[in-house]
């Protein structure tokens, strides 16, 4: 199956700010974050990646412009379900306030139970089930399109991206706090028929591993590719 690099879009002004932006309209890369977009693109070099989805939000869309610049092969492809959580009327706010408002409390150690105030808040349950829905029709169409080897990449939000490692590593809702992801990091999953493998987690570092590599010889008593190297990988496929 094709392996997925979750992008997180870099530092943008909100971020800076201490402010949870959520859907609204125009937030920005901040100079740093500006910086880490350049960077990035740079360290995807060396990937043939064959798709680019992206969160429609202007802060993912500007992260992947220096990316996109240098591979004109590449079309972007802009997916909702791959939006921030709808924040509802806590968007905008400070997250030094919203800390004391009773339902951080429920966010932090309860969080499938987290439904967001007002007409335009969702739940947590329902950001995680659209992100993951995204993610696994975009890997089975990359795999249709380019089979199964192709590389590819979606750029997204912090908890969109750690609802989706969760669920790839078959943890309950709840314990999404415990994943930590960075501006500007990639996280690697390659979903197979067995199980989802996370290969990266937030990565900032160089990604040449992550390159195709050849198919081994498959013959009846070996290894299958989809299953788990027993005493941890090789490093060798």
């Amino acid at each position: 199956m094709p392996t997925l690099l979750l992008v997180r879009h870099g530092r943008s002004t909100a971020n800076s700010s201490g402010i949870l932006a959520g859907w609204s309209p125009g937030v920005a890369l901040d100079e740093h974050g500006e910086q880490q977009a350049k960077t990035l693109a740079e360290r995807l070099a060396a990937l043939p990646l064959q798709t680019v989805v992206s969160s429609p939000l202007d802060r993912c869309r500007q992260t992947l412009g220096p990316l996109l610049a240098t591979r004109p092969e590449l079309t972007l492809r802009l997916d909702e379900r791959l939006g921030e959580c709808r924040y509802g009327d806590w968007t905008g706010r400070g997250l030094a306030e919203l800390a004391k408002e009773p339902l951080w409390a429920t966010v932090q150690t309860q969080p499938s139970a987290a439904t967001f105030p007002g007409p335009e808040g969702e739940s947590l349950r329902e950001m995680s089930h659209r992100a993951v829905e995204s993610v696994r029709e975009w890997d089975a169409e990359v795999e249709r399109e380019h089979g199964p080897d192709a590389v590819w990449l979606a750029c997204s939000h912090g908890d969109v991206i750690k609802a989706i490692v969760a669920d790839a590593l078959g943890l309950h809702l709840d314990l999404f706090q415990r994943i930590s992801i960075e501006p500007a990091s990639i996280t690697a999953i390659r979903y197979t028929s067995v199980r989802p493998y996370l290969l990266r987690l937030g990565d900032t570092g160089d990604l040449g591993g992550l390159a195709p590599r050849p198919r081994p010889a498959s013959s009846d008593g070996e290894q299958g590719r989809d299953d788990a190297v027993v005493g941890g990988d090789t490093g060798t496929r």
